[in-house]
């Protein structure tokens, strides 16, 4: 017979596994112990810290060889990114595009800076991504193809792109949805700001769809103090993503001439410096934090009413974060969990809101919800800095 939820238990067992001699451990804290300082002083000596400059190049071709991706470009956000692929894809104005409700608020915005509508899809405990099985059977349902477009009946708009994200850096189940992609005619791509490292059936995250992005934020695995990247495999997907990010304009020695709306989108080259020695460091970085997850899930093991998220079979995660799921049984406790937690100084969160909650995206149309109603209700994010 089980014994009764203890949540003191689980602080306790989080304060034995964390380092005592801090006050205030963080979510996740950058972590710079490699070049950082040298190659950023380099860029203050040149004079080179704005769009220009090697570290750029140099951080897009180290981004190549690391994910295998044929083409990375750096830009200045992850939501920035984003917004570039949809664009890629051929979103435009009043279509639909397939998000998870869980994700973070970036992704439902840059489809919104499209002009298209956010379509809220459900999510599996299994990988906390797309729940591809039950969507399959959502857009049969509500879906069909007109002279090669997929047609939402309910609303007459077009649904053009599908964009899964690799939730707390884990991957989701890609096979499904490439195959759901391919029947229904979706553009596919990968939001993967949060799994650089992560690989799903010995492939990189983000080397799967059309396009792909990655952040690099202050709080992510590898920072550039914000920023982020496109990754595509095609040349010419590529060549516009360079266009589009440096305000289309055409190369010429002195004139301004451009021949499309662009966007200001390029990454500096003193965050590129940053990125490249925290690049160098990555392996490293994720060998620790792949530790630290395996120290919660066996230190936790033993206490009924929750598990510690492991990585589903078929992946390989850089666990980003680490994940603590209450029994739905449990839910009940999160927020004695969450304020206790903080009270003594283990920073510790809730997963987002759900997207189809938040008051501009509550008229979004969305299937059913219930796995990530419960996932949003049960998650609570672990102290997961490489340091730790």
């Amino acid at each position: 017979m089980k014994n009764e939820f203890n949540p003191a238990a689980v602080i306790e067992t989080l304060q034995n596994i964390l380092p005592r001699e801090r006050d205030v451990i963080a979510l996740h804290e950058p972590y710079f112990n490699g070049s950082e300082y040298s190659y950023i002083k380099e860029c203050l000596d040149s004079g080179w810290v704005s769009s220009s400059g090697r570290y750029v190049d140099r951080l897009e071709k180290q981004l190549e060889e690391y994910t295998g991706a044929s083409y990375a470009l750096a830009v200045v956000n992850g939501t920035a990114a984003l917004h570039i692929c949809l664009l890629l894809a051929g979103v435009s104005a009043n279509d639909e595009v397939l998000i998870p409700a869980l994700t973070f608020v970036a992704t439902a915005n840059a489809v919104s800076y499209c002009g298209a509508i956010p379509h809220f899809i459900d999510s599996e405990e299994r990988t906390l991504g797309a729940n591809p099985y039950k969507l399959d059977k959502y857009l049969h349902e509500i879906a069909e193809l007109k002279s090669g477009a997929c047609i939402n009946r309910k609303t007459g708009r077009p649904i053009k792109a599908l964009v899964p994200m690799h939730t707390f850096g884990h991957p989701v189940d890609m096979d499904p949805l490439v195959d759901l992609c391919r029947t229904f005619n979706l553009e596919l791509i990968e939001d993967a700001a949060e799994s650089l490292g992560s690989y799903y059936k010995e492939q990189h995250t983000g080397c799967i769809g059309k396009a792909a992005i990655l952040s690099f934020n202050g709080n992510k695995i590898v920072t550039t103090g914000g920023g982020g990247a496109i990754l595509t495999n095609d040349r010419s997907l590529f060549g516009l993503a360079q266009h589009l990010a440096a305000q289309a304009k055409l190369p010429h020695a002195w004139s301004f001439h451009h021949d499309m709306v662009g966007y200001n989108y390029r990454m500096p080259n003193i965050n590129a410096a940053l990125g490249c020695a925290q690049l160098e460091q990555l392996p490293d970085f994720i060998k620790k934090k792949r530790s630290l997850a395996l120290r919660y899930q066996e230190a936790l093991a033993g206490i009924d009413g929750i598990k510690v998220f492991q990585e589903a079979d078929f992946a390989r995660s850089n666990y980003w974060l680490n994940v603590l799921i209450l029994d739905e049984e449990h839910a009940c406790h999160r927020d004695r969990l969450l304020e206790s937690t903080n009270k003594n100084g283990i920073m510790t969160r809730p997963a987002w809101t759900l997207m189809n909650k938040l008051p501009m995206f509550q008229s979004c149309p969305h299937m059913d919800l219930s796995g990530a109603e419960s996932l949003e209700r049960r998650i609570i994010n672990l102290p997961s800095s490489v340091f730790l």
